[in-house]
């Protein structure tokens, strides 16, 4: 037994209306990359949570180095030297990133806070571990792939040796996660003990040891990664086949639903433009994806088109109507839906219900509403309807509070809900993020089938998989600018990996 760090057994955690952890049994190797796979609401960061101390499980016991140990909040795990990384950052807004990172840990000198060798520790470890974060920024400037890096350095800040990485990749570029996953391999080899929540088998595949697998809240194996199959992997996961490819036929573009018009944006971070004169459009019936590295303007792009911010310069026009002043509702009644980056930001309202939720563009509709009051049984009904179809689970159906909903159903929630509104285009940003593989391909069938019926899909991802396999088109956006346009049957993803990274701009003409 004395080679498990961290054994859990019998772990039993129930919430109102569902039982999260069901009986599993979880054992962590020292020095091992340990995977933990399952659908979206299988469990996996309940089981996490309980063992960081966020959680009390009813039934079960925890051991550390093969002794029994009372975790009762994060300060008894992290005592226990075990660190983690939360899906949902843990980070305060309005504090610098290297704040955040000494939050709790604080250096101090005779009772007075001492930064200085505070900072030197954090530009040491992003420097060693590749991590590159300005101390200065405030986290509500930097983007969601900075934000996760700042919850990796809290942890390697504290020197932890038992590390959980919930959902680590799912907001990082493609580049990041190749150099998170080194960073995890060289972590192990220094002896940590490595607990890896993911929903990516390809990095299941390169970096774990092992993988044990929970589906519906109940454990169903662990395999050694080395003696099986993305395949076996996704079917004991989802317990039916998945399809890893996008079937669609060839796009048939009719008229333009959108265009941009040299249109800039100021950074809030430097005194660059953050989007600079950036031209281009969208037809009816196509997917337009906007790749690039995390970080070079997508997000201020977005921000700028959908209402969130404003262009100091330039014109957006949808279905032919000039939008460009015009307020976040006006956009969407008038044919724009929008997943966000950020869904906690601006995809939901946490302490509302999943029902709330669901009408929160449209509760003013004689449908949901009558002399301004909502009417309560239709906007039950609806928010029904949307999770069987777009399979939301939830443990009190559509009076749940949303924030107690694991972060993949939260996803789904908000792809339901933006694509069943009447939109002519869809600005669908990282709709993949957080999603099981089987949620992945119903999503993808869901824009395909978008796609099909007329609208006007605009794609922004990271996940280079996703972009080469759901566009008809892709333009690729480096410094606010865009410098390529590539057909993905004809690139690669060296190709576009050059344009990503500045090293090749096409001369583009006019849009």
């Amino acid at each position: 037994m004395e080679d498990y760090v961290i054994e859990m057994l019998h772990i039993t955690k129930e919430f109102p209306g569902i039982i999260a952890n069901d009986d599993i049994t979880l054992q962590l190797k020292r020095g091992e990359i340990h995977a933990l796979l399952g659908e979206n609401g299988a469990g996996k960061s309940t089981l996490m949570s309980v063992l960081f101390g966020l959680y009390t499980p009813e039934k079960g016991v925890i051991k550390k180095d093969g002794k029994e140990v009372k975790i009762n909040n994060p300060n008894d795990a992290t005592d226990l030297g075990i660190g983690m990384v939360h899906q949902h950052f843990m980070l305060v807004d309005i504090f610098t990133v290297l704040d955040n990172i000494i939050l709790g840990a604080e250096p101090n000198k005779m009772g007075f806070l001492t930064k200085a060798q505070a900072r030197e520790k954090v530009i040491a470890l992003s420097e060693k571990y590749n991590l590159s974060v300005n101390p200065d920024a405030k986290i509500e400037d930097i983007t969601v792939g900075m934000q996760q890096r700042v919850e990796i350095l809290k942890m390697l800040y504290r020197d932890n040796d038992i590390l959980i990485f919930d959902e680590p990749t799912a907001v990082l570029t493609p580049q990041e996660i190749s150099e998170l996953m080194k960073i995890m391999k060289n972590l192990a080899a220094e002896g940590k003990s490595i607990l890896f929540i993911t929903h990516k088998l390809n990095e299941i595949m390169e970096v774990a040891d092992r993988c044990s697998i929970l589906r519906k809240g109940k454990y169903i194996g662990t395999v050694d990664v080395a003696n099986t199959t993305k395949e076996e992997l996704s079917s004991m996961m989802v317990g039916r086949e998945v399809k890893f490819a996008v079937d669609k036929a060839e796009a048939k573009p009719a008229e333009e639903v959108l265009r941009v018009e040299h249109v800039s944006l100021k950074s809030k971070l430097h005194n660059n433009d953050a989007v600079h004169d950036v031209s281009f459009n969208v037809r009816a019936g196509e997917i337009v994806c906007i790749a690039g590295i995390d970080g070079n303007g997508q997000t201020e792009f977005v921000n700028g088109l959908t209402g969130l911010d404003h262009f100091y310069e330039g014109r957006i026009t949808l279905a032919g109507q000039d939008i460009t002043k015009k307020s976040i509702r006006y956009r969407n009644t008038h044919g724009m839906s929008h997943v966000p980056e950020d869904r906690h930001k601006h995809g939901l309202v946490m302490d509302y219900s999943l029902q709330e939720n669901m009408i929160l563009q449209r509760y003013f509709e004689p449908e949901f509403s009558k002399a301004g009051f909502i009417k309560n049984d239709a906007m039950k009904n609806y928010s029904n309807q949307l999770s069987e179809r777009f399979d939301v689970r939830s443990g009190e159906g559509a009076k749940t509070i949303v924030r107690s909903m694991s972060g993949g159903n939260q996803q789904k929630a908000i792809v339901a809900r933006e694509m069943d509104r009447d939109h002519k285009l869809l600005v669908a940003v990282q709709p993949t993020r957080g999603l099981d593989v089987g949620a992945i391909e119903y999503i993808h069938k869901e824009i395909v089938k978008e796609r099909d019926a007329g609208s006007a899909i605009l794609l922004v991802s990271l996940e280079l998989d996703e972009v080469m396999n759901l566009s008809d088109r892709i333009l690729v956006m480096y410094e606010g600018e865009i410098v390529g346009e590539v057909d993905p049957k004809k690139t690669t993803l060296q190709e576009l990996g050059l344009y990503m990274s500045g090293a090749k701009r096409d001369e583009r003409k006019e849009a």
